[in-house]
Formats: C-alpha cells, structure tokens, sequence
C-alpha cells in the first residue's frame, strides 16, 4: 500500500472521528475543512512529485541528446 492511501485513510478515519464526536454542525466544519485541505495538498503534492522525476527523465535525455550532438558536430 502505498503512502497516499495510507495517508487518505488516515484522513478518512480522522474525518469519521470529528463527525461522531462534535455535535455541532457550525464547529464540526471547521476539523473537516481542514482535514479535506490536509487531503487535497496531499494528493496535489502527490501529483507534482509524479510530473517532476517524468521532467527531470526527460531533461537527462535531452541532455544526453544534445551532447551526443555536439559530439558529432564537433568529431
């Protein structure tokens, strides 16, 4: 199981736990507004992870690419 699904059950059971424990519907908002942000900076911080090492792939490969070139060009 990887980290995000831990981390979003967590999320999930914390969630459950504000709703069965704070009567109040204005108070009880507030724990599972915070707790949706927790989640929805987890799965973006997941997702920006996940574009950075494809971008950093492909900058090493364009990079040896263009060495190779000056190689030739210079050879």
């Amino acid at each position: 199981m990887n980290r995000l699904a831990v981390a979003l059950i967590a999320y999930a059971v914390l969630g459950v736990l504000a709703w069965l424990t704070i009567s109040d519907m204005r108070i009880r908002a507030v724990p599972l507004g915070i707790l949706a942000l927790f989640a929805l900076k987890s799965i973006l911080r997941r997702n920006e992870t996940m574009h950075s090492e494809k971008q950093e792939a492909e900058g090493e490969e364009s990079k040896g690419l263009a060495e190779s070139r000056q190689l030739k060009a210079d050879g």
